[in-house]
C-alpha cells in the first residue's frame, strides 16, 4: 500500500521506488496489477506435486460417499508413482472431502407449526423396577410444547390406545394429526415408500376424530420434537450418575415422578417461544377437537365384573385378585404373552391397575398388596359397645394392652378395662395410657398392676420402663452373715 501510495503522489515510477525504498520494476509491476483489478498482495499459486493426482482423489471420495481414509488413499497414490508424503495427502483428502460434503450437504426448511394440528409422540428406555422393563410414553403437541410422559410395561396396541386417550385428556382436546415413528404397532410394512397402516391402530384414530401419520425416518423437521422431548425425560427420570435419581420400588412411584416432571416442564419457560407451555395449551385448546365422553375400550380386551367380597375376577377358570377399590365395577383383560394385563377407567382415563401371570385351574393368584391391612391376617380391634369404645379410645397403650392381655388370656379382662376408664377420668387419659402401653410391655396384667404403675410413674419423669432380672443378679440372700459367727480360737 505504500509502494501505489507514493505512486500516486508522484505519478512516477522511479520517484515512487525512490520514497518506497524498492526497485522501479516492482513499482511497475504492483501499478499494472491494480489497473487490472487483481490483488497486488496475492500469490500466483504454483504448480504442485499432488494436481496430477487430484482427479483420482475426487474419484475415490465420490466412490466412498465421502467415507475412504487417507491412509487407503495415500497407498493408492503411491501405486501410481506418487512420491510425496502422506501429510500431503491427508490435506488433499481432507479438501476433497470438504468440497463433497459441501455439494451433498442436506438442508432442512425449518417447521413452522399451526396450533391445534400436530401432536408427535415416541418411546423412551424407562427405568427397570426389579427384574421389569418399563418405556415412557412421550407425547406433545407441537405449537405450544405441551408435553405428557406416562410410565407403561409394554408397547402394544391397547397400551397406545389407553395412552392415547390419557394425553388427549391433559391436553384438553384431539389435534388433527398425530405423528409418531414406523413402528410395527403403526405401520406394518412400506410399499414403493408408501406406509401400510396397522388395522389395529386405524380404528382407534377413527374413534377420536384425528389422523395418524408416520414421519420420515432421519428428517429433523418431523422427528426431532418427539426425539429430543424423550431425551429430556430420560436425562430426568431414569436413575443414572447424572441425576443422582434412586432406583424406584414401585411403579406408583414412577408415575408420580412422571408427573412431578411434567408439572414442571410445562410451566417453565421455553427457549423457542419463551413463553410457558401451559399458558400456550390455553390457547391452543380452543382449536382442539372434543374428547369423546368414553375411552376407546376395544382395544383394551374383554369385560369382567370383580366380585365384591373377595375382589376377584375369573379368566379361563382362574381367579386373579384385582385392588380392592375396584371390587364390584367393570375391569377389561387382556393377553399379552403369559401376562393377563387388567385395565379400569380411573376418573375418566384408562390405567393399568395389575398384571399377573398366567395360572392354570385350581391355582389362584392372589397378591396380597390388592387387599386392606386387616384382610391379610391382621387384626385390628373394632369396638362392638360403648365400654369397649371408651377403653379404647385412651390411646395406642389401650390397644396394645388389650392386645397382649388377650393373647394370654388373662382373666377378667372387662372389669380391668373399666377400671382404666374410671382411672383416665380421675388421672387423666395421656398417663393411664402410658401405664397400659407399659404394662403391655410388662406383662403385669393383675389386679393392682396398673395403679402400681400410675403410682410409680407419679414420682418418675419420663415413661416408667419394665425392669428385667439378668442372669448376674439374683433375689436369693447371700452367705456373707455367716461370716460374724464362730470365732477364731
Amino acid at each position: 500500500m505504500e509502494i501505489l501510495a507514493a505512486y500516486d503522489l508522484t505519478g512516477s515510477y522511479r520517484k515512487a521506488a525512490e520514497l518506497a525504498g524498492c526497485d522501479h520494476h516492482t513499482v511497475r509491476r504492483y501499478v499494472q496489477l491494480r489497473g487490472t483489478g487483481h490483488d497486488p498482495a496475492a500469490r500466483v499459486p504454483r504448480a504442485k506435486m499432488m494436481d496430477a493426482f487430484l482427479p483420482k482423489i475426487e474419484e475415490l471420495v465420490e466412490k466412498s460417499h465421502g467415507k475412504i481414509g487417507a491412509d487407503q488413499v495415500h497407498k493408492i497414490l503411491v501405486a501410481m508413482g506418487f512420491t510425496g508424503t502422506d501429510r500431503t495427502t491427508r490435506r488433499a483428502v481432507a479438501a476433497a472431502k470438504e468440497s463433497y460434503r459441501s455439494g451433498y450437504r442436506r438442508v432442512h426448511r425449518p417447521w413452522v407449526t399451526e396450533p391445534a394440528l400436530w401432536m408427535q409422540w415416541d418411546w423412551g428406555e424407562g427405568p427397570r423396577l426389579g427384574d421389569r422393563r418399563t418405556s415412557l410414553w412421550c407425547a406433545w403437541l407441537a405449537w405450544s410444547r405441551f408435553r405428557v410422559v406416562i410410565p407403561v410395561l409394554d408397547k402394544t396396541v391397547p397400551s397406545i390406545a389407553a395412552c392415547l386417550d390419557a394425553s388427549f385428556r391433559a391436553f384438553g382436546g384431539v389435534p388433527t394429526y398425530c405423528l409418531t415413528d414406523n413402528e410395527k404397532t403403526v405401520t406394518t410394512a412400506h410399499i414403493a415408500t408408501i406406509p401400510v397402516r396397522n388395522p389395529e391402530i386405524v380404528p382407534i384414530a377413527r374413534y377420536y376424530g384425528t389422523v395418524i401419520r408416520t414421519c420420515m425416518p432421519a428428517d429433523p423437521a418431523s422427528k426431532g420434537g418427539a426425539e429430543n422431548a424423550v431425551k429430556i425425560a430420560k436425562r430426568d427420570l431414569v436413575p443414572t450418575g447424572v441425576n443422582l435419581r434412586p432406583a424406584y420400588g414401585s411403579f406408583g412411584e414412577l408415575e408420580q415422578a412422571c408427573d412431578e416432571f411434567m408439572a414442571e416442564v410445562n410451566t417453565r419457560i421455553h427457549r423457542e417461544t419463551r413463553r410457558t407451555p401451559v399458558e400456550m395449551l390455553g390457547e391452543e385448546r380452543f382449536r382442539l377437537h372434543q374428547v369423546p365422553e368414553h375411552p376407546y375400550t376395544a382395544a383394551l380386551g374383554t369385560t369382567r365384573q370383580v366380585h365384591e367380597k373377595d375382589s376377584t375376577i375369573r379368566v379361563e377358570q382362574v381367579r386373579y385378585s384385582v385392588p380392592h377399590r375396584h371390587a364390584g365395577r367393570q375391569v377389561f383383560v387382556r393377553w399379552h404373552g403369559e401376562e393377563l394385563v387388567v385395565t379400569a377407567i380411573v376418573d375418566g382415563i384408562p390405567a393399568e391397575i395389575a398384571r399377573h401371570r398366567r395360572s392354570t385351574p385350581g391355582t389362584p393368584v392372589i397378591v396380597d398388596e390388592h387387599y386392606p391391612e386387616s384382610a391379610r391376617g391382621v387384626r385390628v380391634p373394632r369396638p362392638q359397645s360403648a365400654a369397649e369404645e371408651a377403653f379404647l379410645s385412651i390411646g395406642e397403650g389401650a390397644t396394645a394392652w388389650l392386645e397382649e392381655a388377650a393373647s394370654t388370656g388373662v382373666r377378667g379382662i372387662r372389669a380391668k378395662m373399666a377400671e382404666a376408664v374410671s382411672l383416665a377420668k380421675l388421672r387423666g387419659a395421656a398417663q393411664v395410657d402410658r401405664a397400659l402401653g407399659t404394662a403391655a410391655m410388662a406383662g403385669r396384667f393383675s389386679d393392682s398392676d396398673l395403679r402400681s404403675i400410675l403410682e410409680h410413674q407419679a414420682y418418675q419423669e419420663g415413661p416408667a420402663s419394665p425392669t428385667r432380672a439378668s442372669e448376674s443378679h439374683s433375689l436369693q440372700p447371700g452367705t456373707s452373715a455367716w461370716s460374724r459367727f464362730g470365732g477364731t480360737g
